[in-house]
């Protein structure tokens, strides 16, 4: 983990990354770094099964040229209720039955995550923060439609000092009606090394995917649709 004091002696426009460690949120921040953001990552250390992603996060941040990069520390076990912070719950591979919330969702996860890097943002004085959501090639998550975004934003600058101060919070999703190809075509041409990434909810700790979780499956199909090799490195 890289952390540090920002240089706040240039004019250079700052951006909170939520970084998992995965093919979209490794995407994003390319983005951002390409629309000349100074980007300060943050993963999160929740409790997760998969915890080779953190790794994977670590490796992207400095990869892709972050300012700095965090690791939050909080305990989403206590709470379970999701096949990723609950070991009694196994993760599914035989798909997700359509329309339904699949297991894989962790409860109320992106509002968390969403108002730790709101935190940050303030401290920082950065107008933005980026997540990977994406409302096309997804697994059903409630907090990942543009309408939740939306109301998110709404929130964060009623309920913050430079919100209020008339610094407008925007919270950037670059990703929301793109393709899981396109996404990968974005990063290709953003620079994005996509073998660096973790996407699967099993990975290994060596971050070997498993090829069978509803991501391996979404993650499969959009290098296949993109037309291009698939980086992944798999269990088996």
């Amino acid at each position: 983990m890289f952390e540090g004091q920002v240089n706040t002696s240039n004019n250079q426009a700052k951006a909170v990354i939520l970084l998992s460690g995965g093919l979209d949120s490794a995407t994003v921040l390319a983005i951002a770094k390409s629309q000349g953001f100074e980007c300060h990552t943050m993963s999160f250390d929740y409790g997760q099964r998969h915890k080779a992603e953190l790794v994977a996060a670590q490796n992207l941040a400095q990869n892709l040229g972050a300012k700095t990069h965090r690791v939050m520390s909080m305990d989403m076990r206590a709470i379970g209720g999701s096949a990723l912070t609950d070991d009694s719950i196994d993760v599914p591979v035989s798909g997700v039955e359509e329309g339904a919330i699949p297991i894989t969702y962790v409860p109320a996860r992106n509002t968390v995550f969403l108002s730790y890097a709101l935190g940050l943002a303030e401290v920082l004085e950065a107008d933005n923060v980026f997540i990977g959501v994406n409302a096309v090639d997804y697994s059903g998550y409630p907090d990942c439609r543009p309408e939740y975004i939306a109301a998110f934003e709404t929130m964060a600058n009623l309920a913050t000092k430079a919100g209020v101060e008339g610094h407008k919070m925007h919270i950037q999703t670059p990703l929301i009606d793109l393709t899981k190809a396109e996404i990968i075509q974005q990063g290709l041409a953003n620079g994005v090394d996509y073998s660096l990434t973790v996407s699967c909810y099993q990975a290994d700790d060596l971050g070997r995917a498993c090829g069978e979780c509803d991501s391996c499956r979404l993650r499969k199909q959009g290098f296949s649709d993109a037309g291009v090799a698939d980086p992944t490195i798999y269990q088996s």
